[in-house]
């Protein structure tokens, strides 16, 4: 062989390499990616089922106080049941969405009870619910950017080549849901 074929030999065989290692490249940035959207979704998860296990203890501390408020409990169960029967990320942001509109109905109309109000378990209650509102919040920020990173990549030149090879499709935002963008509508039960 002439010097100028082992040359020519050695710079397709870097190029082959390099190219092998790019679409490897690609290949784990877009796995990784994947498996972003799955840890950020079971941190939100996490949550929800936080506040799901706190929720019966807030019931169970305001029933005795708020008789006559019957619609706002079964409100709160009706979301609290769609939720646990909710599977798709769309289903699950629509539930939660429920959940968090009766949550704020429940809040709402306990403003009207004084001593309520002032019930130590309550409050603990309320800031704690309150406070996993925020962090689910948060987290769900942090999912759609997570879900908003890989849609792009897999679309991009040259990643959607290897996205299509790893049948890989773009993923579901939560987002808000319409009844979010309204007002809370409070009705106070009139005790009689």
């Amino acid at each position: 062989m002439h010097p100028g074929e082992i040359l020519v030999t050695v710079l397709i065989g870097f190029v082959l390499a390099g190219s092998v290692g790019y679409v490897f490249s690609i290949y784990n940035g877009l796995v990784a990616l994947k498996n972003n959207i799955a840890r950020s979704w079971a941190n939100i998860d996490v949550l929800l089922k936080q506040r799901h296990d706190e929720l019966p203890k807030l019931v169970k501390t305001c029933e005795g106080y708020m008789q006559h408020e019957r619609a706002v409990f079964d409100r709160l169960s009706e979301a609290r049941g769609a939720l646990m029967k909710a599977h798709t990320v769309g289903e699950r942001a629509a539930a939660e969405s429920a959940l968090t509109r009766a949550l704020g109905q429940f809040f709402a109309v306990a403003e009207a009870y004084p001593s309520l109000k002032a019930d130590a378990s309550f409050l603990q209650l309320q800031h704690r619910i309150s406070e996993l509102e925020n962090q689910i919040a948060d987290r769900r920020e942090f999912y759609n950017d997570t879900v908003t990173t890989f849609n792009i990549r897999i679309q991009q030149i040259p990643n959607v080549y290897v996205a299509n090879w790893m049948s890989l499709r773009p993923g579901e935002l939560f987002a808000a849901d319409e009844t979010d963008r309204r007002d809370v509508e409070i009705k106070f039960a009139l005790a009689g």
